[in-house]
């Protein structure tokens, strides 16, 4: 209301997507480095190159289907009460895969088998259901595949950043008629919130799951799950 645009459903539909730009500068920023080596390293490093395969192999899944169901996942799944089972389901799932993670293989998210990327690709779908994580989402599939908690939260990053920038530029195309005069504005401030918040969790969150795992993640889910689905039950 403040800024002038809290008539424009659509455009709130698709704002949470386009200020996914900011998390994706900001994964850039941390992995700079790291990405610009294996950039190089693709001419004489076959390693690297079969990483960079992979990661195109991990998003080809959500691309494909996530264009196929635009339509349905967001007329018919984007629903609160799907919202809220899904955040209790994804809560015991992480609470779950912190007791039977089988002994990791892989401990480095850029050296995985390409069959592995592939699964973690397809996992990554489940995140099309509204309130599924999609980092959560990969992360279990990575580690039921093998891999450590780390590599596995890292590769869930590097996933992020094909499918984030092709989630965004996808709604931005559908979107763009959509934008009122005060929008630019409003997506302008959810950039610079979505970079901070997005490089400060990043930079803090590898080293916290390495050592304690996924248990609060996973109360927090189950908790707001299921606070939302006892005042959807009063207020209905």
């Amino acid at each position: 209301h403040f800024f002038g645009a809290d008539g424009n459903k659509a455009f709130w539909d698709s704002f949470a997507v386009l200020i996914q730009f900011g998390a994706i500068l900001a994964l850039l920023s941390i992995y700079f480095t790291r990405l610009w080596k294996i950039a190089l390293g693709m001419l004489t490093n076959a390693d690297d190159r079969r990483f960079v395969i992979g990661v195109q192999v991990a998003f080809l899944p959500a691309a494909v289907i996530g264009a196929a169901l635009h339509g349905f996942i967001k007329g018919v799944l984007f629903n609160v009460w799907i919202v809220c089972i899904s955040l209790i389901v994804g809560g015991v799932v992480l609470l779950w895969i912190d007791r039977v993670t089988p002994r990791p293989r892989y401990h480095d998210a850029t050296r995985f088998p390409l069959l592995t990327y592939l699964i973690i690709g397809f996992c990554q779908c489940l995140a099309m259901i509204p309130g599924v994580s999609r980092s959560g989402a990969t992360i279990v599939a990575a580690m039921l595949l093998g891999a450590d908690r780390r590599s596995a939260a890292e590769f869930s990053f590097y996933l992020a950043m094909p499918t984030m920038a092709g989630a965004f530029a996808y709604e931005l195309y559908k979107s763009w008629g959509t934008i009122s005069a005060a929008s630019p504005f409003i997506v302008a401030v959810g950039f610079v919130v979505s970079f901070i918040s997005a490089w400060i969790v990043v930079k803090t969150f590898l080293d916290y799951v390495s050592s304690h795992g996924f248990s609060l993640f996973g109360w927090w889910r189950i908790i707001v799950g299921a606070a939302g689905l006892v005042a959807l039950g009063l207020f209905k």
